[in-house]
């Protein structure tokens, strides 16, 4: 009975593991494919029950969709910190952007206002993070040492238009100037 405690306490690491590392990436189903596969074969070997490989596949689906909502939330609250500091709508920065405007250029003579703005808000962030116990002390000091210089480099560089994807040649063949990592998400999204 021990064994099967322990295997099962093991597997439900193992889960949340995996739901919360992969929270930043897509959901395309595979990890959920994958787990159920591998609790598949614990319920084949009587490591575990049917309803705790079920428990399980509901914690992920669950982290997964807490920490999708969590990251929707931050990306909202930076837009608002750009839209406030620019004052200009989403839409118009977007449709610049689209056009081939960096945030830098679009911000003009507030682009070190939008910068600090902008860090300001992410560092609140990731304070948000250590109080909620997601993150620890440490792990928020070295994020907040990185995030201006990250914000900098995102606000500076020039977002790809809208559907090309980073480091790929374009309808006629051409590469980017930038290099994929230029387009980068300046957040690194907290792990639920």
């Amino acid at each position: 009975m021990n064994k099967k405690l322990i295997a099962t306490i093991a597997t439900a690491a193992v889960a949340l593991t995996i739901s919360t590392g992969s929270v930043a990436l897509a959901d395309n189903g595979k990890g959920k494919d994958r787990l159920t596969s591998l609790l598949s074969g614990l319920v084949a070997k009587g490591t575990i029950t049917q309803s705790q490989a079920d428990a399980i596949v509901k914690a992920q689906t669950d982290a997964m969709a807490a920490g999708k909502a969590a990251m929707e939330t931050n990306r909202a609250a930076v837009d608002a910190v750009v839209t406030a500091t620019l004052g200009i709508t989403t839409d118009a920065i977007k449709a610049r952007l689209k056009a081939g405007e960096s945030l830098a250029t679009i911000a003009g003579a507030k682009k070190d206002t939008l910068i600090a703005a902008i860090t300001a808000e992410i560092n609140r962030q990731i304070d948000a993070a250590v109080v909620a116990g997601k993150l620890t002390a440490a792990q928020a000091t070295e994020r907040k040492a990185k995030t201006a210089e990250n914000v900098t480099k995102r606000v500076n560089n020039l977002r790809p238009p809208h559907g090309d994807k980073p480091g790929r040649s374009d309808k006629n063949g051409a590469k980017p100037t930038q290099s994929p990592a230029a387009y980068k998400s300046v957040i690194k999204v907290v792990k639920a």
